[in-house]
């Protein structure tokens, strides 16, 4: 009887393993891999709600040129596609990956084609990722990547990641192997690709940023790598530490729309990916300003013990995984959206709402350790509201100058666990 249970124990791991595919299993003991970047998937949401995608319904017969920049560098490199939200197959005809010389120019050295299990095109089934074949392809920190894909199906773009202050082309035609790339259209985000690994030096970790549109970038410069966690990674580039971006516009702690909530993608978006070691959350606002809004009109004014619930669930799955959380107080946000369509998001209740989640944020003790962004943005005199120089405008996101002084505001030694948090950020 022991002997059939070992056999048929033995045929269910065979199974399991049988269904990864041959790209994603581990066959390299001697590698590293971890999460250079990210950029987590969305689904689709419905015409009703007063954001439109701006992503094309469909790619056929076309090439989708991306440029991202990564963090961490390493002697390798793999790509991750995800058909998450997808109802069918998806088919990527061919890829490839470039290292940019510089803004805007040509991929340095021409185009290397990616593989996956050895072969160029490769279907990815619904709900499902697919990670490539490693491409040798050294990479300092902070590279930029040039990504090429061509769709030569019909493919319904249901998963994307939306705006990110970045702009993906379209051109007609398989133009993976072209430096010149003569666009016929752009779109804000990215289509599939979801991810970036590294084989990167040993004892490489991986800083998440776990955020929404404020994470996300949105007030930052487009196209030039202006988010918070880009200046964090700027800061740890020559530490050996990766930052991966894991905002989401329009991400709330406990609702979906515009992507999942934070509990429900916290696993594949945060802690699934390789070498995560630390992550910093902040996210919260959307919680508290869509009720009653137009993205919300109907929602239900937030209680905020739910969301000190979410928060601690957060914590408590990270530590099951050994890997430590620092929060991060909600920025001011007087006046948000004003004299736009969206109008509605701020109001003196729920300012009052933010000063309690504020207040739970810096005194609970549940996070590691906190940053407290909401006293750095501020402006002294008139503390509900964005210090000028910080604002982008809409009085809700930061701009440039707002991000860079976020990310200086986090004590990396503390982040990495190298050294205790002061008493007065607990």
């Amino acid at each position: 009887m022991i002997k059939l249970k070992q056999a048929a124990a033995a045929m269910t791991v065979f199974a399991v393993l049988a269904l990864i595919p041959a790209s994603a299993q581990p066959t390299d003991s001697g590698a590293h891999w971890i999460a250079t970047w990210t950029a987590p998937p969305q689904g689709l949401w419905g015409p009703s709600f007063p954001l439109p995608t701006g992503v094309p319904a469909a790619l056929h017969e076309q090439t989708v040129r991306e440029r991202l920049r990564i963090s961490a560098g390493g002697q390798r490199v793999r790509l991750v596609f995800s058909n998450r939200y997808g109802s069918a197959p998806l088919l990527i005809g061919e890829t490839s990956v470039a290292v940019e010389e510089g803004p805007g120019a040509a991929p340095r050295k021409g185009a290397t084609r990616v593989t996956f299990g050895g072969k160029k095109a490769v279907s990815v089934a619904p709900g499902t990722d697919v990670v490539s074949d490693a491409v040798g392809l050294r990479l300092p920190p902070l590279s930029t990547l040039v990504v090429s894909s061509y769709y030569p199906q019909a493919s319904a773009v249901t998963t994307f990641h939306w705006g990110g202050q970045q702009r993906a082309e379209v051109a007609d035609g398989n133009r993976t192997g072209e430096p010149a790339f003569a666009a016929s259209a752009s779109f804000p985000g990215r289509a599939f690709l979801s991810a970036v690994q590294v084989d990167a030096a040993p004892g490489t970790g991986v800083v998440a940023a776990f955020g929404d549109s404020i994470t996300d970038g949105n007030g930052s410069s487009p196209g030039r790598n202006r988010r918070w966690p880009d200046f964090l990674a700027e800061r740890v580039a020559s530490r050996n530490v990766a930052v991966i971006n894991a905002g989401i516009s329009g991400a709330r702690v406990l609702g979906d729309l515009m992507g999942e909530s934070a509990l429900a993608r916290f696993e594949r978006d945060v802690l699934a990916q390789p070498g995560i070691s630390a992550v910093v959350v902040l996210m919260g606002i959307n919680d508290i300003g869509w009720p009653g809004s137009p993205f919300a009109p109907r929602d239900a004014q937030l209680d905020p013990e739910r969301l000190f619930a979410a928060y601690r669930q957060l914590v408590e799955r990270a530590h099951a995984r050994g890997v430590r959380v620092m929060g991060v107080t909600l920025p001011p946000f007087e006046g948000a959206l004003r004299a736009t369509p969206f109008e509605g998001h701020y109001s003196a209740g729920k300012e009052l709402l933010r000063q309690r989640v504020n207040h739970w944020i810096r005194h609970a003790g549940v996070f590691d350790a906190v940053v407290d962004a909401d006293a750095l943005l501020r402006d002294p005199r008139h503390p509900t509201r964005m210090q000028a120089r910080f604002d982008s405008g809409d009085h809700l996101h930061p701009g440039d100058a707002g991000y860079q002084a976020m990310a200086k505001a986090i004590d990396v030694d503390v982040v990495l666990g190298e050294a205790a948090p002061a008493p007065s950020a607990r």
